[in-house]
């Protein structure tokens, strides 16, 4: 069977996942047969939950289109601001509420979003097919830094970190989804993700230490797990830290 060459340009953030060679420039992608335009793309490296709109020879198109001999391919990533209503979008509608479920490389970043507030699942003990299910039957977004993670087919909402640490990562993450104005600080038990809610003193005072007893009385506790929760040093540590984060 002969082989056949498509040309392929990727956009903006697309380039995260291409080969150094082939950033930000028309390429050449050699294939036999007809794959689908959706195969060819994550071939190169993309994950398709990160493409949103792909034209051929000038035509919007859906993943399903077979790709043939010469045909001259565009890729881009989630639309901000651009007015590309009359293009076909390959993205299933922005989830309504923000929800995520995280992989397991990031722990730290599920702690960081649940002290902003969002609604963020992450339990180390779940693979890749659990997660996706998960992800799938309450509509949360999958955060993760395992590319092949996103390119299996029943995922619909998610997004590879690029950033290595976890302040930076949470950064990214608001920055991606314009989560600046969603911030609900201290809403979120950092441990399960359950809601926490004012409790009184008296209700809470024989699970205290000593100091803690003399010195505050405004708790919280986790409607979930049922830790407690109070104003401490560490309390404003974490406002400042949060803060700076989103300082952008």
């Amino acid at each position: 069977m002969n082989e056949n060459q498509a040309w392929f340009r990727f956009y903006e953030e697309l380039n995260d996942f291409l080969l150094s060679v082939n950033r930000k420039t028309s390429f050449l992608f050699s294939f036999k047969g007809n794959p689908t335009v959706k195969n060819a793309i994550e071939e190169l490296g993309v994950p398709h939950p990160e493409v949103d709109m792909i034209l051929v020879n000038g035509n919007s198109v859906d993943f399903s289109y077979g790709l043939r001999n010469g045909d001259m391919v565009s890729v881009y990533p989630v639309f901000e601001s651009l007015d590309v209503s009359n293009i076909q979008r390959l993205r299933p509608k922005p989830l309504r509420e923000p929800k995520f479920i995280l992989d397991v490389h990031l722990g730290r970043l599920s702690k960081y979003m649940r002290l902003c507030g969002f609604d963020t699942l992450f339990e180390r003990d779940l693979n890749d097919r659990e997660i996706i299910s998960i992800s799938v039957k309450e509509q949360r977004t999958i955060l993760t830094r395992d590319r092949d993670l996103l390119k299996a087919r029943m995922v619909t909402h998610g997004y590879w970190i690029r950033s290595i640490g976890s302040e930076e990562q949470l950064k990214e993450v608001i920055r991606r989804f314009d989560l600046k104005n969603d911030l609900r600080l201290f809403t979120r038990c950092l441990e399960c993700n359950g809601m926490v809610h004012d409790v009184p003193r008296e209700e809470v005072i024989d699970q205290l230490m000593p100091k803690t007893r003399d010195f505050y009385s405004d708790f919280k506790k986790c409607v979930g797990c049922g830790k407690i929760y109070w104003e401490g040093s560490h309390y404003e540590r974490m406002k400042k830290f949060i803060q700076t984060v989103c300082d952008f």
